[in-house]
């Protein structure tokens, strides 16, 4: 990677706290959250700029001459041509350091707790509030000594962040050189704790506190093919269409066909060290329940609070449309940060339809030219440099530091049209897609996702990594597929014609289908057992289904009608193994062999009979 100029001066507060003691420009034109200023000579692209007599916070999209095009990231009524306009001379940026874990944010990396306590429920104009507390004491504890040589991105020392995260403080990016004091104890987070002696000679003060500038992605020693699934207990999800560690994938449906209850179900469960989510123009009441759950749910890996390793940032409707583009950035920059310690990081994007909806209305105040259903012609572009920041990566750390981010972006495209350019745009760079369908929602079919409809790149992965014991589970997912699809083609028949013009092997198939429908797929979210599914589980219980399916083939071969095979007892096992809890997952076992045993059962005495006539 190229060397970078990050915002790390510890004496500089964050872009979005940034004041200036004179103006720059004056307004001469508002248009909704677009305001447009003169006299911006020295104005650069995304600088962060205050607007107004309050101050509002805003940001230089566009340039043209001495004239600034800015979208402000609050409600601009009572603006007015003739009101200043001040200069920060910083991009938006977020801070990074102990503190981010258990905190909810607005798009700007503002504590939505402390604007609370400062300005009520409804939160006032030009509110101030710094991303990390600056007077709590953090104790770090140094890994290096004094007269250590140290890179970028090299871990100096760790916190105790949360119960189950430790914060390694590492170098910031662009800085090499020997510590010449390092300290151990408790400290703010712009205390130094080191001093650095550069190459050059000059001698740089280290603190906890990092900045960032949220639309460059942070730097890293190189990506590498993501080869690890990210296991989050869902069977349609893991069997059938999984995600790796540092994988993208998309969750496109209509309203009301359970992306937000997917999202929650992934962000609950994945098997990752941090998650980020980023409610992006999502309905307050579905933001609400998020806010009011999360700090309630239990760790399955730790049995601590999920809200120790989850940053939350809130971003609802009724929000400015504009701050609703920058809060997937300030998620992921979040999100790279940890990455960047070696940890696996899961950030759930919800949804990246209303972030695209920002940047169309944003598109034609600025009067450009629009693509395809009115949205930006850099649509794509944007959306491919989002999900591009994904991925698996050896870290500047060290070449045995490696991370990932895995990003999963809900779209939500008018009626559920999968041609709308958001969903296209999206298809194009991620490797995952899971179809929601409305028509299993109000069937009552949860999770959703049409199995005809989605797909996964990654399923050669995930073959090589399975372990010994379930290296047939890809091939399994296979035949089940093709059981899946042969259903759909032969209830085409049944439509025109009804069941009984099919032959006993294919209603057999359409009994198999059935159960694979009902009890594989379909999974219980507010169930405790069946919410969380290991894939250990998902392997038994996807084999009992198909060795039914195989054994009772047969058995239909040797002369068992059809109807004695589906009356045997050892089906109702078949159809609560979801309900089986995974400290009995022998089980399982055992009821493959009441499936081989009933089957051979019934196998035996059709041969008997054919034998005695």
């Amino acid at each position: 990677m190229g060397s970078v100029e990050p915002t790390i001066n510890k004496q500089q507060p964050a872009a979005h706290m940034q004041s200036a003691s004179s103006a720059q420009g004056v307004i001469t034109r508002v248009s909704g959250p677009l305001v447009v200023a003169d006299d911006m000579k020295d104005a650069r692209m995304y600088d962060v700029v205050r607007v107004g007599e309050e101050k509002l916070i805003g940001e230089i999209i566009e340039i043209r001459g001495n004239a600034a095009s800015i979208q402000v990231y609050e409600e601009t009524s009572g603006l007015g041509p003739g009101d200043p306009v001040y200069a920060t001379g910083a991009p938006l940026s977020v801070e990074l350091g102990p503190g981010l874990l258990e905190s909810i944010y607005d798009g700007i990396q503002r504590p939505l707790d402390v604007l609370s306590l400062k300005s009520g429920d409804m939160l006032k104009r030009g509110v101030e509030a710094p991303g990390l507390d600056p007077e709590r004491l953090w104790d770090f504890s140094p890994v290096v000594e004094t007269g250590a040589m140290v890179g970028q991105g090299d871990v100096i020392g760790i916190v105790e962040e949360t119960e189950v995260v430790a914060h390694r403080i590492m170098l910031p990016p662009g800085l090499t050189g020997r510590i010449i004091d390092i300290r151990s104890g408790a400290f703010h987070i712009t205390d130094t704790i080191a001093r650095l002696q550069m190459e050059d000679g000059t001698v740089r003060e280290i603190a906890m506190l990092q900045r960032w500038p949220v639309r460059m992605g942070r730097p890293y020693r190189s990506k590498h093919p993501p080869q690890e699934p990210l296991i989050t207990g869902q069977r349609v999800i893991d069997t059938f269409f999984p995600i790796v560690k540092g994988g993208t994938a998309a969750i496109p449906g209509p309203f009301g066909s359970g992306k937000t209850v997917t999202q929650h179900q992934l962000a609950k469960w994945a098997d990752a060290d941090i998650v980020v989510y980023v409610g992006c123009g999502e309905r307050g009441n579905e933001m609400t329940d998020v806010l009011m759950e999360f700090p309630h749910l239990s760790d399955p890996r730790t049995g601590k609070p999920l809200m120790k390793r989850t940053v939350l940032i809130a971003n609802t409707s009724n929000m400015p449309v504009a701050a609703r583009e920058a809060s997937v950035y300030t998620g992921i920059t979040i999100a790279e940060y940890y990455r960047d310690m070696g940890y696996n990081v899961a950030l759930m994007a919800d949804s990246t339809s209303r972030w695209a909806e920002a940047l169309r209305e944003m598109s034609s105040r600025l009067e450009e030219m629009p693509g395809e259903e009115g949205y930006p012609a850099y649509l794509s572009s944007r959306l491919a440099g989002f999900y591009e920041r994904a991925g698996s990566v050896t870290c500047l750390g060290g070449a045995d530091i490696k991370g990932s981010i895995s990003v999963i972006g809900a779209v939500s495209p008018p009626g559920g049209d999968l041609s709308d350019p958001v969903v296209q745009a999206t298809l194009r760079v991620v490797k995952v897609f899971w179809g929601l369908d409305a028509q299993l929602a109000y069937r009552r079919h949860f999770p959703a996702i049409n199995w005809l409809l989605s797909y996964s790149l990654y399923v050669d992965v995930i073959r090589q990594s399975l372990p010994a014991d379930q290296k047939d589970l890809v091939i399994l997912r296979n035949e089940a597929m093709q059981i899946l699809q042969q259903e759909a083609e032969l209830q085409e028949i049944v439509r025109l014609v009804g069941v009984d013009a099919l032959s006993v092997d294919e209603r057999l198939i359409l009994e198999t289908a059935r159960s694979l429908r009902e009890d594989f797929l379909y999974q219980e979210a507010f169930n405790a057992v069946d919410t969380y599914v290991s894939l250990a589980k998902q392997h038994l219980m996807l084999r009992n289904i198909l060795r039914f399916h195989n054994l009772a083939g047969r058995a239909l071969a040797d002369g068992v009608p059809l109807d004695k095979i589906t009356a045997l007892p050892v089906r109702e096992s078949i159809a609560r193994m979801r309900y089986n809890p995974e400290d009995r997952i022998k089980r399982l076992s055992e009821i493959g062999a009441e499936i081989e045993a009933s089957l051979k059962k019934l196998i035996d005495e059709a041969t008997a009979l054919a034998e005695g006539l």
